[in-house]
C-alpha cells in the first residue's frame, strides 16, 4: 500500500484531503503553516481537528522546503505526496523525496495558463473555456506531466464568485476519480505541448483600476473577474474609492446612474458598490 502525504493551508486544499480520505484512501502525514502563519490569507485553515480525528501525523512548518519537511517524508517513507492549495514553491530536493513524486491541481487547463491568479485571468481574456489540470509537479512552473482534466465553460455571465465554486469543485472531483488508479498505479501521464504553452502573471488590487480600460465591454470584464473573493473592480471619485462588485452594460445615451463610467462603446452602470473613503 502506499505511503500518502498531503501539503495545504486552505479549504479548498482541506476539501480534498478529506475526498481522499473518503475514498478509502490512508494518509500517513499531514504538513500545514503554523497557527500564527497566514492568518490573513484567503480561505485559511486549521486541519487539527481532521488530523487527530483520522489518527494522521500532523506537521506545521512555515516552508515546505524545510529539512524538517523533508526528514518527515523521509521518516514516513512518503510514496505520493500531495500539494494543493499552497504558495510555496516545491523545490528539487523535496521533489526527489517521494518515492513516486509529489502531485499538485492548477485551476488552468495547463499548459495553458501557467502561473498566478488563474480565475481572474479566464474571465479578463474573455475565454470560452477554462479548467482544472491535476498533474505531477516537476522543477517548472505548472510544467509537469497532465494526469487528468476538467473542463469549465465559461460565457458572459461567468464571475470570480461562481467560476471559484466550479473550480473548488473540480479539485473535488479530480481527487476522487483518480485516487484509486493513482494508489493501484494506472498512471498515464502526458507530457505537455509546449506549443501550446501560456504565463499568466501575478496580480495586484491595484490591478482592477477600472480607469485603465478602454472599453466598457472590458470594463464589466474585469468587474466579473475581480469580484468575490478578490478585492474589486474600482475607480477614484472625489478622493473616494468606488469599489464595483456588479454591473451591466448600458448603450450610449442611457440615463445614467450614480457612480456610472462611460465609454466610448457604452455605459457601465453598477449594481453592487461599496464607497471606500479611506483608499
Amino acid at each position: 500500500m502506499n505511503k500518502i502525504g498531503f501539503v495545504t493551508c486552505v479549504e479548498l486544499g482541506q476539501a480534498c484531503l478529506s475526498a481522499l480520505v473518503d475514498e478509502g484512501i490512508q494518509v500517513d502525514l499531514v504538513i500545514t503553516l503554523p497557527d500564527q502563519a497566514a492568518k490573513a490569507k484567503s480561505g485559511r485553515v486549521y486541519v487539527d481537528d481532521f488530523c487527530n480525528s483520522h489518527d494522521i501525523e500532523l506537521l506545521k512548518s512555515p516552508n515546505i522546503n524545510d529539512n524538517a519537511v523533508i526528514e518527515a517524508v523521509q521518516k514516513h517513507s512518503i510514496d505520493w505526496l500531495f500539494v494543493i492549495g499552497w504558495s510555496q514553491i516545491v523545490r528539487e530536493e523535496l521533489l526527489n523525496t517521494p518515492r513516486l513524486g509529489v502531485i499538485g491541481i492548477h485551476p488552468t487547463l495547463l499548459p495553458q495558463g501557467r502561473g498566478r491568479a488563474a480565475i481572474p485571468w479566464a474571465i479578463i481574456k474573455g475565454l470560452k473555456r477554462t479548467g482544472v489540470t491535476m498533474f505531477k509537479i516537476d522543477s517548472g512552473v505548472d510544467t509537469g506531466p497532465i494526469l487528468d482534466q476538467i473542463e469549465i465553460a465559461l460565457d458572459e455571465n461567468t464571475t470570480a464568485t461562481t467560476l471559484y465554486e466550479q473550480v473548488n469543485e473540480s479539485h473535488e472531483t479530480l481527487i476522487r476519480r483518480n485516487a484509486a488508479r493513482i494508489m493501484r498505479g494506472e498512471i498515464d501521464a502526458k507530457v505537455q505541448d509546449e506549443s501550446l504553452a501560456s504565463e499568466w502573471p501575478g496580480r495586484k488590487p491595484s490591478d482592477g483600476d477600472l480607469t485603465q480600460c478602454k472599453t466598457a465591454e472590458e470594463a464589466l470584464r474585469l468587474v466579473r473577474a475581480t469580484t468575490h473573493p478578490y478585492p474589486g473592480a474600482f475607480f477614484e471619485q472625489d478622493n473616494q474609492r468606488i469599489i464595483i462588485w456588479s454591473a451591466k452594460l448600458l448603450p450610449i445615451g442611457s440615463a445614467a446612474s450614480e457612480h456610472s463610467l462611460a465609454f466610448e462603446d457604452g455605459i457601465l452602470s453598477p449594481i453592487e458598490t461599496t464607497v471606500d473613503s479611506n483608499k
